[in-house]
C-alpha cells in the first residue's frame, strides 16, 4: 500500500454543545459573525481570520493530501456554497451527503465509492491535528490511528478523559479503544498514556464494518465501535505514538484558546 493523497472530513456534526449558550466563553465577548455561527452549532465555519475548517484543510494540503471529500448534511448550505465559491490550488474539495445524522461510522460508509478502493484518511472538521502526525498518517503502510502521549496534547486530564484511550499488543495492532473512560482512567495510564483523538488511516476494509457496526444506545453507528468490530475480525491497525496538541473545537469555552493559537495563521488552500 503507497501513501495516500486522499482524506474525508466528517463535517456533519450537530455542534450541540457549541449551540449551548450558557457554557462560558472564557475570553473576550463573540463577535456578530462567532455568534451566529457558534448559534447554529456551524462550529467549522466560526471564524479566526479564515473559518476553522479552512484552517483544517490547510493542514491536510501541508501533509500531502490532494483529494479532499466534506461528509455534509443536506441542509448544511452554508458550508457548501462557501466551499464552492473558492477555487483552491492545494486542494481538490468533494462533497459528500449524509442524509441523516446516524453517526460517525455511516459518515464514513458515505465515502465507499467516492474513495474508489484507495486508502484514505478521517479527520474531524473541529479537530485541527498537527501536520507531522498527518502525514505520518499519509505514509503509513496500512490501516493506522496515532496514539497520541497524554501530555503532549496540551489538555486538562479532566477533558483528555472524554477522548480515548488506546491499548496495542505485540505487534503494534490496535487491540482495544476505550471511549470515554474519564480522568481517573486516564491518569492511571500515565504521561505517555495513548490517546486516540479520531484520526484514522483506513481502507476499503473499514466499509463492511461501518455498515454491519450495531446501533448504539443513542441510535447512532459509530465509528469507534466499527473500528472494534474490524478488529475482531482480523483487520490490523497500527497504532503510531505520536506527540503534538490538538485544537479541540467542540464548545464555547474552546473559543478563546483556538483564537489565540490561530492568530496570525497561514492558510494556503
Amino acid at each position: 500500500m503507497t501513501q495516500t493523497t486522499r482524506a474525508i472530513v466528517l463535517a456533519r456534526g450537530l455542534g450541540t454543545r457549541m449551540r449551548d449558550r450558557s457554557a462560558p466563553t472564557a475570553g473576550p465577548a463573540l463577535g456578530a459573525a462567532q455568534r451566529a455561527l457558534a448559534d447554529a452549532g456551524l462550529k467549522a465555519m466560526i471564524p479566526f481570520g479564515r473559518p476553522f475548517l479552512d484552517h483544517v484543510l490547510h493542514s491536510l494540503a501541508e501533509a500531502g493530501l490532494r483529494w479532499i471529500a466534506l461528509v455534509l448534511g443536506p441542509e448544511q448550505d452554508v458550508i457548501r456554497e462557501y466551499y464552492s465559491g473558492l477555487r483552491p490550488t492545494r486542494i481538490d474539495i468533494s462533497f459528500l451527503i449524509q442524509s441523516e445524522p446516524l453517526g460517525t461510522a455511516d459518515a464514513v460508509g458515505t465515502a465507499q465509492a467516492w474513495a474508489a478502493g484507495e486508502p484514505f484518511i478521517t479527520v474531524n472538521a473541529d479537530n485541527l491535528y498537527p501536520v507531522a502526525v498527518l502525514a505520518r498518517l499519509a505514509a503509513a503502510t496500512g490501516p493506522a490511528v496515532p496514539g497520541f502521549e497524554r501530555d503532549s496534547l496540551g489538555l486538562p486530564l479532566a477533558r483528555i478523559g472524554a477522548f480515548a484511550i488506546i491499548e496495542r499488543d505485540s505487534r503494534n495492532c490496535l487491540t482495544r479503544i476505550v471511549e470515554k473512560p474519564g480522568e481517573r482512567a486516564v491518569e492511571a495510564a500515565g504521561p505517555t498514556g495513548l490517546i486516540s483523538m479520531n484520526v484514522w488511516r483506513f481502507d476499503h476494509r473499514i466499509f463492511d464494518a461501518c455498515r454491519d457496526v450495531p446501533v448504539s444506545e443513542r441510535g447512532e453507528r459509530e465509528l469507534p465501535l466499527a473500528v472494534g468490530l474490524a478488529v475482531s475480525r482480523g483487520l490490523c491497525i497500527e497504532v503510531i505514538p505520536v506527540r503534538g496538541a490538538v485544537l479541540d473545537l467542540s464548545q464555547r469555552s474552546d473559543l478563546a484558546g483556538v483564537a489565540r493559537a490561530l492568530e496570525g495563521a497561514r492558510v494556503e488552500l
